[in-house]
């Protein structure tokens, strides 16, 4: 692809449900002080059971070790590579100039409030050695270090691809934690994890089905149980909840030992409490936008259940509630997407976090380079880019 600004890009992410390896192929171009994104396609493809089995048992609340951690990183860079180079040769035509990896978070260190420290695993060696491109990796890290909460850092894609839309849009991923970018009036956007989304959900479906379901597909067994309000309470008097933005969670905190916990020692049928748990997510979501939003632009594999999404629209009545590929871009890809628009901007020299959106000192770039075979590095800003305003996704030609 040529062009001022113009990088054919792959992004590459896991998220906290840490079953799969998402990548997504786009074009990017700027054009005057929009950036223009044009999807090539996506693929998602299982992490191999035996290294799925090793991350799980690596996660909060367990313990691991230095040989471990060793072990995952590379198996879990040499899964990344495997996929991006399925990529480029299927979606890219065989040639990438770029590649960004997400990673995989294996833990999330936060303290009184603050992240204090980030990991995500994957080594990017393996993946520029597999694709021959230079890629982009560690985003999360720089944010931390400039005082920020790592996390989601989603905000500048949500932002430049909603700017201009009427009213308050928000934009929101149900993932395995549920993350919403929500306009302000007087800045930059918000950016914060709202709660569970799936992972508390997939966590209780593989308790209660003895592992026989990793989740609950299309919220079968949550539309058969009926929601108990004591339960409901118990969960919602979680702190976090309260907090103010922004802020970050994850599985350090909703895990199934946390769910058991408040679940006591009373038996409550499966379905009730599935059922629960959707409700636990609605509300949550809910309440961080209610009386901001006038619109919900959702994405991420919540969108998949239908029973979640009827009680997210059933508790913002008025609002409407709509997926992000009545939008054009992809729900299953967008993060992976714009983790590709986070790259591009790190090759160019541009911060890739808006002042506040995180809760960042000031606006950073993200990330850390490994050369590909060429040796190529990036420009920075002497390719005199300028930081786009807004995203425009166009149709494959």
């Amino acid at each position: 692809m040529t062009g001022h600004g113009s990088l054919r890009v792959v992004g590459l992410m896991s998220g906290t449900s840490h079953d799969a390896v998402d990548a997504a192929a786009c074009d990017l171009r700027l054009d005057d002080d929009a950036l223009e994104l044009t999807p090539l396609g996506h693929l998602s493809v299982p992490y191999p059971a035996a290294l799925r089995d090793e991350l799980v048992h690596a996660l909060p609340p367990s313990t691991t070790t230095a040989e471990t951690l060793c072990r995952l990183d590379t198996g879990v860079g040499q899964a990344f590579a495997a996929v991006a180079a399925r990529a480029v040769g299927e979606l890219c035509g065989g040639r990438a100039d770029l590649v960004v990896s997400h990673g995989q978070t294996l833990f999330h260190w936060v303290a009184d409030g603050a992240a204090r420290g980030t990991l995500q695993v994957g080594e990017p060696a393996w993946i520029a050695e597999a694709t021959g491109s230079p890629v982009v990796s560690g985003l999360r890290t720089r944010d931390v270090a400039a005082g920020g909460q790592g996390a989601p850092l989603v905000g500048l894609f949500d932002a430049l691809w909603l700017a201009g839309r009427p009213g308050t849009v928000v934009a929101l991923n149900l993932g395995g934690i549920a993350n919403v970018t929500v306009p302000r009036h007087d800045g930059a956007p918000l950016a914060f994890d709202t709660g569970p989304a799936c992972a508390l959900l997939d966590a209780a479906t593989r308790h209660v089905t003895g592992g026989r379901l990793a989740y609950d597909a299309e919220g079968a067994l949550a539309a058969r149980g009926r929601v108990r309000p004591d339960l409901l309470a118990r969960l919602l008097d979680e702190p976090y909840y309260a907090r103010p933005a922004p802020k970050t969670t994850g599985k350090e905190l909703f895990h199934l030992s946390y769910l058991l916990d408040r679940v006591g020692p009373v038996e409550i049928p499966a379905e009730d409490l599935l059922a629960t748990l959707v409700a636990l997510t609605a509300r949550t979501v809910a309440d961080a936008v209610r009386g901001t939003a006038t619109e919900v632009v959702a994405s991420g594999g919540g969108t998949r259940n239908p029973t979640l999404v009827a009680a997210l629209r059933a508790e913002l009545p008025g609002v409407p509630v709509r997926t992000s590929d009545e939008l054009g871009v992809p729900g299953q890809a967008k993060e992976a997407l714009a983790f590709a628009v986070l790259g591009w901007h790190t090759w160019f020299g541009l911060p890739g976090v808006l002042p506040g959106a995180t809760g960042a000192r000031h606006p950073v770039v993200l990330g850390s380079v490994t050369p590909g075979a060429d040796g190529t590095f990036p420009p920075g800003r002497a390719a005199g880019v300028a930081p786009p305003v807004r995203l425009v996704v166009s149709p494959r030609a």
